[in-house]
């Protein structure tokens, strides 16, 4: 037995049936095959008919005829208008899109139209025009004519709730009479069971589900923090409520989907901004005044771009994740080696399920792709043996890692002011390959996160705003993940502002001014290397955290690396390492090109890494430094180094 249909249907069915009989009755209107393609004289004749002073069929015959279904229509409506209390889709859609009982008449009688080919025919034959199917402006005039006060077609204008809510829309490009109502796909897809998105909605629109009744609709301004922590506040503001998260749309047919999917899921939209509202999206926000609205963002919204209706305002002033947050997001408490806002500890949780559930990994991944082309990932993988410094220098660097470790304590627990961040800056100055880069890639390591270096020749740009335009872009992806930033040769980038003589120089000194602010607000790490201090911008060093001076190393230090140099696997035969670090002053950079050398030679000649192989190295990376070769240096290795012709000293 088939279940009764729903009051909203049967209103529709008594409504269209009464019309029926009017035409077939009253007016003696036959159903024509052919209707709306031609006009025949049987049409005209009954058009002449009802001009007045003619005959025809008589307002008396149709108020018999309306009259005899009087009974039935009343009762059909008595059961819709208690419905609409219900807890059906049409229902529940009606208070969310704050609908009067005669929109939602009007809305009923058009989507049920539009769900049936039978009630399609009986609308060709109501309207006499087999090319429209749907109802008109004037066949809904007609239909409710005998309704004091009822909108009627009127539910249907640009400024009424169907319309308002995006529910229903005019089609056809004929006289306004012959406009057709045509209900949103995605209603009838909703009424009809079907929970799929609006496919017109802007990418990356995501649904929230709640369960917070209707709301009367407002206005609220969220900034600062996260999104994540944006959204929480939101969330607070409106317990229970169902969210739809978005970037605002570019058209307007992304503006009818957003208030639509909003409407019929009950949902406050949130539009993400990263920029001011323009003058077309302050009309669709109020324009949608049904609806609640969240303008989410980073900074405050200009007064002027705010649309104009009555609006609250949250200052979200910390978007760092608590014990609370990593408990209900990864299940454990949090991590000290890792200060994540909620939106990175969301990121994390979603690539941590993919590893096997740890968090190390998917810490580092939230720069994964935003630095390419910019900067080069190095991951650590050498530690504090492999580093080999005077124990000053070292204990600055465990002082450097003890810095970013202790941030929570020192400003969070023990509440020192953060000025101007809670970021800590170091700068590693001294020759080339004395450490400076090993050293930064064992602090990232003993921190657990990735080393990004910096490609000055990508940053720096000849074009003006551009230098600025790739800095932003670093800062800003080092801000989505937990991770060391090394600017290399930092000089380049943070060298003393010069005297303006041209506007490359005024641009220029912008450019270092730029850099030095965004410096102030990174919550990170950031390691300067440079090969001479006195090359940065005095207003650069009053940023530093620590600085470390990393000189030439000394004979204890040169035997250390020489050795290091070489893995315990490699075949060695007579290497006199004590002769090697005596006589060959020399960074650590040159003794491990030297020891890769050595080796590479021994290879092409199959036998183990000798002394010989050593001092030929050597003097390869002599010629490199374009550095003289002397007796004293080489001692008895002299003569093999200057052999062949090739082995000429360097001038």
């Amino acid at each position: 037995m088939a279940a009764p249909a729903e009051p909203w249907i049967t209103l529709a069915d008594t409504l269209l049936q009464r019309e029926a009989l009017v035409c077939r009755l009253a007016d003696g209107r036959p159903p024509r095959d052919f209707a709306g393609l031609y006009v025949g004289d049987e049409e005209v004749e009954r058009v002449l008919a009802g001009l007045p002073g003619l005959d025809g069929p008589g307002p008396a015959r149709v108020a018999a005829v309306r009259a005899g279904s009087a009974t039935g229509v009343g009762r059909a409506r008595e059961a819709f208008r208690a419905a609409l209390t219900g807890t059906s889709r049409l229902a529940a859609l009606a208070r969310a899109a704050h609908l009067s009982t005669a929109e939602a008449e009007v809305l009923a009688l058009v989507v049920a139209v539009e769900l049936s080919p039978a009630r399609q025919r009986l609308v060709a034959y109501l309207q006499d025009s087999v090319q429209l199917p749907r109802l008109t402006l004037a066949t809904l005039a007609q239909i409710f004519a005998d309704d004091p006060g009822h909108p009627a077609e009127r539910a249907l204008a640009p400024g009424a709730g169907p319309r308002r809510a995006a529910l229903a829309r005019l089609g056809g490009d004929g006289p306004w009479a012959t406009l057709v109502a045509e209900p949103a796909a995605r209603l009838v897809w909703h009424l009809r069971g079907d929970a799929s998105p609006d496919p017109a909605l802007p990418p990356g629109t995501v649904r929230i589900p709640g369960d917070a009744p209707q709301r009367p609709g407002g206005l609220l301004l969220v900034h600062g923090g996260d999104r994540e922590s944006r959204l929480r506040a939101v969330r607070a503001h409106w317990p229970g409520a169902g969210l739809l998260v978005c970037p605002p749309p570019e058209a307007a047919a992304g503006w009818e989907a957003v208030v639509r999917e909003a409407t019929i899921g009950n949902l406050v939209v949130v539009l993400e901004l990263t920029a001011p509202l323009s003058a077309a999206a302050r009309d669709a926000v109020s324009h949608g005044a049904h609806l609640d609205w969240v303008l989410s963002s980073a900074g405050e919204q200009p007064l002027e771009a705010v649309p104009d209706r009555p609006w609250r305002e949250i200052r979200v002033g910390d978007g760092e994740a608590d014990a609370d947050d990593w408990q209900r997001v990864l299940g454990r408490a949090p991590d000290p080696a890792y200060r994540l806002s909620r939106e990175q500890l969301r990121l994390v949780a979603a690539a941590a399920s993919a590893d096997s559930g740890q968090v190390a990994p998917a810490v580092r991944r939230l720069a994964g792709g935003h630095l390419d082309g910019v900067a080069v990932r190095i991951r650590p993988r050498r530690g504090w043996d492999d580093l080999i410094l005077p124990a000053d220098e070292t204990g600055q660097l465990h002082e450097l890692s003890a810095r970013h470790l202790g941030r929570d304590t020192v400003y969070g627990r023990w509440r020192f002011s953060p000025v101007p961040s809670t970021g800590v800056v170091a700068l590693f100055a001294g020759p080339s390959g004395t450490g400076k880069t090993l050293a930064a890639e064992v602090v990232a390591g003993e921190l657990g996160l990735d080393l990004y270096k910096v490609d000055l020749s990508a940053v720096v740009s000849k074009y003006i705003g551009e230098t600025e335009k790739n800095l932003e872009r670093i800062f800003g992806a080092a801000a989505a993940g937990d991770l060391v930033l090394f600017f290399d040769e930092a000089d380049a980038l943070f060298g003393k502002r010069s005297e303006v003589s041209d506007a490359h120089d005024r641009y220029a000194n912008i450019e270092v001014a730029y850099l030095l602010q965004r410096l102030e607000t990174y919550d990170g790490l950031v390691v300067l290397a440079t090969n001479l201090q006195r090359n940065i911008d005095p207003a650069f060093l009053r940023r530093i955290s620590v600085a470390i001076d990393f000189v030439a190393p000394e004979e204890p230090q040169r035997r250390a690396i020489w050795a290091r140099a070489f893995p315990p696997t490699a075949p060695l035969c007579d290497l006199d390492l004590d002769f090697l670090a005596r006589q060959f002053k020399v960074t650590g950079g040159v003794i491990s090109n030297a020891a890769l050398g050595a080796a590479f030679l021994a290879a092409a000649e199959d036998s183990p890494i000798t002394m010989r192989h050593a001092v030929l190295s050597m003097k390869r990376e002599f010629q490199k430094l374009g550095r003289l070769r002397t007796e004293k240096e080489f001692d008895r290795y002299f003569d093999l180094v200057n052999r062949d012709a090739d082995a000429a000293p360097a001038r």
